[in-house]
């Protein structure tokens, strides 16, 4: 039976049947993604083994193991404490957030065909910590701060495309300008709050939740953030090659059946989601949607099939060295929203510089 039209052009035109040969050898290749999968579990056991208290890595392997099979105890009681009810729940989350805010920037940027976008510079995530802080102020937690943080982020997002629609012309441009003024603007709502808020009951908490950290993780946190994440993490990488049409431009997806202004709507409602539950579990944790996705592209080429999973590996492992670190370089725990922006801000320096003429020229 022959192939219809439609199905010729998506074979001579995707992506994949075009991409360069290094693309090709890199993008294809299923090792590369059990590489960054192996990648995860070692940062993780290191993560679980260094500290004040050193755990050593067999035993940390005999106790996880432990827990299933019916294996002859060799560990302490206060290495099992440590490493299940102080450093696994950290190292979890760690993972959960990194992966989550990695394929936020990764989504981002192929939807906006630009390798500035992320949910921070865009200004979701400051949308997201006044809808928090909001939530923190009037006493609440849980399930609510979740839900504000959410709210927040969607309604800095939607401000954003009002904002790349209303001028015509550079759409790129817009964004990225409409991402400053929003995030400005939500940055002073939420400078408010910290003024109004009460200094000896609700300031402490607003300022150590605003900073970035993972010092109070737990088993709870985990399971409210993990619904949030996971769900809407599995739509955006079951529509990855999607991404993948979406970003040849508009007149090409809609000849090859897809509906662009819906499938962008869905994807940013994800990432929408999947921010406020990282802001709202952790704080703000910035650059990492920035950074990732970019060194995964320079690594294994821009096909969205690749990236995305990809993408989602190597920021689980980033972000718990960062918060590995965050635990080792001094006495006093640094917040992690501190170290990911000493990172991120040359880098994303170096990105404007590189990427200067796109930026302020057109979309081509």
């Amino acid at each position: 039976m022959t192939s219809s039209p439609v199905d010729v052009t998506a074979r001579s035109t995707s992506p994949a049947s075009v991409s360069t040969p290094r693309q090709a050898r890199w993008g294809r290749n299923p090792l590369i993604i059990a590489g960054f999968a192996a990648l995860v579990v070692v940062v993780a056991l290191v993560a679980l083994a260094v500290g004040r208290y050193f755990v050593p890595p067999n035993e940390i392997v005999r106790l996880l193991a432990g827990q299933i099979l019916p294996l002859r105890e060799t560990w302490t009681q206060q290495e099992s404490t440590v490493v299940l009810d102080v450093r696994l729940p950290r190292v979890l989350l760690s993972i959960l957030i990194g992966a989550g805010l990695a394929l936020t920037g990764a989504v981002m940027q192929g939807v906006f065909r630009n390798p500035l976008a992320s949910a921070q510079i865009l200004g979701v995530s400051s949308g997201a910590s006044f809808g928090g802080v909001l939530v923190l102020l009037v006493g609440l937690g849980g399930i609510a701060l979740v839900g504000g943080a959410f709210v927040g982020g969607v309604i800095a997002l939607l401000l954003v495309l009002t904002i790349a629609r209303a001028v015509p012309g550079a759409p790129l441009l817009m964004i990225i300008l409409g991402g400053t003024v929003v995030g400005a603007m939500f940055q002073a709502m939420v400078s408010f709050i910290t003024y109004i808020a009460d200094p000896y009951s609700e300031l402490p908490s607003i300022v150590f939740w605003l900073m970035g950290s993972l010092a109070t993780a737990s088993y709870g946190k985990l399971a409210i953030a993990a619904v949030p994440i996971l769900l809407p993490a599995l739509v955006v990488l079951a529509l990855r090659w999607r991404l993948n049409i979406l970003s040849m431009g508009d007149e090409d997806a809609v000849a090859l059946g897809l509906r662009p202004q819906r499938l962008r709507l869905l994807l940013l409602g994800c990432v929408a989601m999947i921010t406020a539950a990282a802001v709202a579990v952790s704080g703000v944790i910035g650059w990492v949607g920035l950074v990732v996705p970019h060194l995964v592209r320079m690594m294994i080429g821009t096909d969205n099939r690749m990236v995305l999973p990809v993408s989602a590996l190597l920021g689980a492992a980033y972000l718990t060295v960062i918060d590995t670190l965050s635990r080792v370089l001094s006495t006093a725990e640094i917040p992690i929203g501190i170290l990911t922006a000493i990172i991120g801000a040359p880098f994303f320096v170096a990105l404007l510089i590189r990427n200067r003429t796109r930026l302020w020229g057109s979309d081509a």
